[in-house]
């Protein structure tokens, strides 16, 4: 690119360009899902599926497959291919893509230009299969990969690099799912757990833009699930709070199992020697075996087994027409979460968008169908799908750590603009209640946390002073026992206005007590119990010859303000104390002197 052209023109044509690919490659991406899937699951398995954005009319003549056996070999079969494809070519096209593009624009800003159709063929295999995942990672990846070829054609700084793929994240998942806002702003939420890319909104609003107006002009542009009324009144907000602390249970539920699963998968073929690319065949297998089980057992169990196949999208339009029964509502959640961390956890190629917004749909369908029954007059039926809809926003939007882009998105998709006020609160509870939990692992805390930003904060600066010529001397700090009263902590609270001491039995530390955890002990009012009752630990600590960047990470990783500073060589033995503000004062004090020493 041109070095004469303004930073404006050069982010304008990054977003034009990666708009047009990312409308492109997600419009075929799409085409060959539906082609697939109609093959696979219909042709050969004989399952007409119900499908997101059918009338009443239309989705009421889904039916199950006549020989539900045969899931087990096409299901299998696709397992095995995409496994093959995958660890022979390129590993980095295992589980949700979304992960991995947000792995690279925190890492080098590069993906391989292979990724993207391998990325594609992969997830068309598994989700057409009946692998259990979503196109939204797929897609992710896909259009960040794109993100990064253009970088690379067009010759772009590591900064416009990045902006790139965070455009295409933002481009991919907002076309694919017909929610341009709620791509964009995903772009730039979706990175942190607790931070937000603002360079990537404009840039992401643009090429979402293109992107959607490609996609729709061949999809069409209605929203992805057939709208249905609903109205709500003020009153019944208690009822969506509390879907918001169910979700949040169901999301951490989620979370634990899918990388437990993904866990088991890689120590069971590491510990026995077996070939990664028939880890995918194996999943595919258990997920198959849970299946036709449930399908043999009883009609509605069927149902439930059934909805753990793909994306699952066709069986949140069904709830959204109040056409599942309570009783399958409650199962579906826990059989998606197996089937997905079946299929994705042992390396198959999909993303983990759209299995949440079925685990979260069933959530909420249950929750508003269980109310109903138990107060008819306080939950009419025309709000359980209200609940359908706001159970997908708090369930994935607190557990993706992006319940600003999750929302909107979730209403571009359902056409409920109504529900933005109920959703908003559920939505909030459930991101409290999950903490900085996620399920995209590759997510950093803040900017400080990211390779991206690293240049900004001056790291260099602190890698180049050692944490003794920083820190408080032991000789000059008030230390407790551990037999000290909590009232004692409070008074030199009171009267040092420091906030955190070091608990010492001899020189070797066993604690650390700060005002927050007197706090608790304020709430009761008992402030006679000893200091050891009320002290954090183990302490976290840093060796006295390790560098101030690496005292910061600590305490970032452990969201902690002060750290005791103990001796190189006897890791328990006390020389010192330093805090966030100590390492901000010898930042400034660094830049004040020019550099020197």
């Amino acid at each position: 690119m041109s070095d004469s052209a303004t930073p404006f023109q050069r982010i304008f044509l990054i977003a034009v360009i990666v708009g047009v690919i990312s409308g492109v490659g997600a419009l075929l991406f799409f085409e060959a899902l539906k082609i697939g899937t109609r093959f696979c699951m219909g042709t050969i398995v004989g399952f007409q599926i119900p499908e997101e954005g059918q009338t009443m009319a239309e989705i009421a003549l889904w039916s199950a497959p006549q020989d539900p056996w045969l899931i087990l070999p096409v299901i299998c079969l696709g397992g095995l291919l995409s496994g093959l494809l995958v660890y022979t070519y390129a590993p980095e096209a295992e589980g949700h893509g979304t992960d991995a593009a947000v792995k690279a624009f925190h890492g080098e800003g590069r993906i391989r230009h292979r990724i993207p159709l391998l990325k594609a063929l992969t997830a068309v295999i598994t989700i057409s299969t009946g692998g259990s995942a979503g196109r939204e990672g797929p897609t992710a990846q896909m259009s960040a990969g794109f993100g990064s070829m253009v970088a690379d054609y067009l010759g772009l700084s590591e900064r416009e690099r990045r902006i790139a793929i965070a455009t295409g994240i933002g481009a991919g998942i907002g076309t694919i799912f017909k929610a341009p806002l709620g791509g964009a702003i995903l772009a730039a939420e979706v990175l942190y757990t607790r931070d937000f890319e603002a360079e990537a909104i404009v840039p992401g609003f643009l090429a979402s833009v293109i992107g959607y107006a490609i996609f729709g002009s061949v999809e069409g542009f209605e929203p992805v699930f057939f709208p249905v009324g609903v109205e709500w009144t003020v009153a019944q907000i208690p009822l969506f709070l509390f879907l918001g602390v169910v979700c949040a249970g169901a999301g951490l539920l989620y979370i634990r199992t899918f990388y437990g699963t993904k866990r088991v998968f890689a120590t069971f073929f590491e510990r026995h020697h077996l070939p990664k690319h028939i880890k995918p065949l194996s999943g595919a297998f258990l997920t198959g075996l849970l299946v036709v089980g449930l399908i043999y057992l009883s009609p509605e169990t069927a149902v439930v087994g059934l909805a753990g196949l793909g994306t699952g999208y066709g069986f949140i339009q069904l709830a959204l027409y109040s056409m599942l029964p309570l009783s399958v509502l409650l199962f579906i959640p826990l059989v998606k979460i197996l089937t997905t961390s079946l299929t994705i956890g042992s390396g198959g190629s999909g993303g983990v968008f759209a299995p949440g917004l079925v685990i979260g749909a069933a959530t909420g369908g249950a929750v508003g169908s269980a109310f109903h029954l138990l107060a008819p007059s306080y939950v009419p039926p025309e709000l359980v799908p209200g609940c359908v809809v706001v159970g997908m926003i708090a369930f994935f939007g607190a557990i993706s750590n992006a319940p600003i882009a999750v929302m909107i998105m979730v209403v571009e998709m359902t056409g409920n603009f109504s529900l933005f006020v109920p959703a908003m609160g559920a939505v909030a509870v459930a991101y409290v209640l999950t903490g900085e939990e996620t399920i995209f692992v590759e997510q950093v805390r803040t900017k400080a946390q990211s390779r991206a930003h690293r240049g900004e904060y001056e790291v260099d600066i602190l890698e180049g002073i050692r944490v003794r010529d920083v820190m408080i001397p032991r000789s000059s700090l008030i230390a407790l026992a551990p037999g000290d009263t909590c009232r004692r902590v409070l008074d030199l609270v009171n009267s040092t206005e420091h906030t955190g001491y070091p608990v010492l039995e001899g020189d070797r530390i066993v604690g650390i007590i700060t005002t927050r955890d007197v706090r608790a002990f304020l709430a009761t009012g008992d402030l006679s119990r000893p200091v050891n009752e009320a002290m954090s630990a183990p302490v976290v600590t840093v060796p006295e010859d390790h560098t101030l960047e690496e005292a910061l990470q600590r305490m970032m990783e452990h969201d902690i303000h002060h750290l005791p500073v103990v001796a190189e060589g006897t890791p328990g033995r006390l020389v010192g104390f330093i805090t966030r503000t100590d390492l901000m004062l010898a930042h400034t004090r660094h830049l004040a002197s020019g550099g020197r020493a």
